[in-house]
C-alpha cells in the first residue's frame, strides 16, 4: 500500500506550487497602482517614460485645462490618475481613454467600467476620430521625449491634423523639461498652462492649439 503521509505531502507540494504560480501570474491586478506602473517601466520602459505616475495634482492641473470639452480623449493613461481626474472634473463628458500596454488597459477597463478604453496606438486611435466634436480636447500623458523618434513624429502628426479641423480643439500634454514637449509645423502655437510644483518632478502643462 502507499505511504498515506507522503501522499498528503506530494499533493501539498502541488497545490502549493499551483497557488504560487496563480499568484504570479496575478501579480500585475493584486498590486498597488505604484507597483503595476513600476511593472510595466520594466517591461516597456520607452513607453512609461518615468519613474513614477502623476501625482494628483498633475492629474487635476491636468483635468482642469480641460474644462469646456464637449469631447476628450485621454492618451497614454497608465494607471488611471488623469483619467480618474477626468472623471472627476467632466463627469457628463465622454471619454476615450489609450493605453497600449495590455496589461494597463485590461487594469483600467476594470478600474474605470464606464470609460471607453481603448488598447492601441494613439496615432491609431486619433486618426479615427473623424466625427469628434469641435470642442474636443486630447489630454495626453504620453513620453514624446523618450519615445522611439519614428513614433513620436507619426503621433504628433495625428494629433496636430486632429486639431488642425477646428480652433476649438487642444491638446493638453505635461513635460517635465522647460521646454516645449515637441517641435509644430507653421499654424500651431504651445501656451504654457501651469507648472506643477507638488509633482515629482515638477511638471509643466502645455496647451497645444491651431492658430
Amino acid at each position: 500500500m502507499p505511504d498515506r503521509p507522503a501522499v498528503r505531502r506530494r499533493k501539498r507540494a502541488v497545490e502549493a506550487h499551483d497557488a504560487s504560480r496563480r499568484v504570479h501570474a496575478d501579480r500585475f491586478m493584486d498590486a498597488p497602482m505604484p507597483a503595476q506602473f513600476l511593472l510595466s517601466l520594466i517591461e516597456d520602459p520607452s513607453a512609461t517614460g518615468c519613474l513614477l505616475p502623476s501625482s494628483k495634482y498633475l492629474a487635476g492641473a491636468m483635468a482642469r485645462a480641460a474644462v469646456g470639452a464637449d469631447f476628450v480623449v485621454e492618451l497614454g493613461a497608465g494607471t488611471g490618475p488623469v483619467t480618474h481626474a477626468l472623471l472627476r472634473t467632466l463627469p457628463e463628458v465622454p471619454l476615450i481613454a489609450v493605453e497600449i500596454q495590455p496589461r494597463l488597459a485590461h487594469q483600467l477597463q476594470q478600474r474605470f467600467p464606464a470609460v471607453d478604453v481603448r488598447q492601441d496606438t494613439a496615432k491609431a486611435v486619433v486618426d479615427a476620430l473623424h466625427d469628434a466634436p469641435e470642442r474636443s480636447v486630447v489630454v495626453s500623458s504620453l513620453p514624446f521625449r523618450s519615445l522611439p523618434a519614428a513614433v513620436a513624429r507619426e503621433t504628433a502628426h495625428s494629433i496636430c491634423e486632429f486639431l488642425r479641423a477646428s480652433r476649438a480643439r487642444k491638446l493638453i500634454q505635461f513635460t517635465y523639461q522647460p521646454r516645449i514637449p515637441f517641435s509644430v509645423p507653421a499654424g500651431f502655437k504651445w501656451r504654457l498652462n501651469t507648472i506643477v510644483w507638488r509633482n515629482a518632478p515638477p511638471a509643466g502643462v502645455w496647451e497645444l492649439a491651431a492658430v
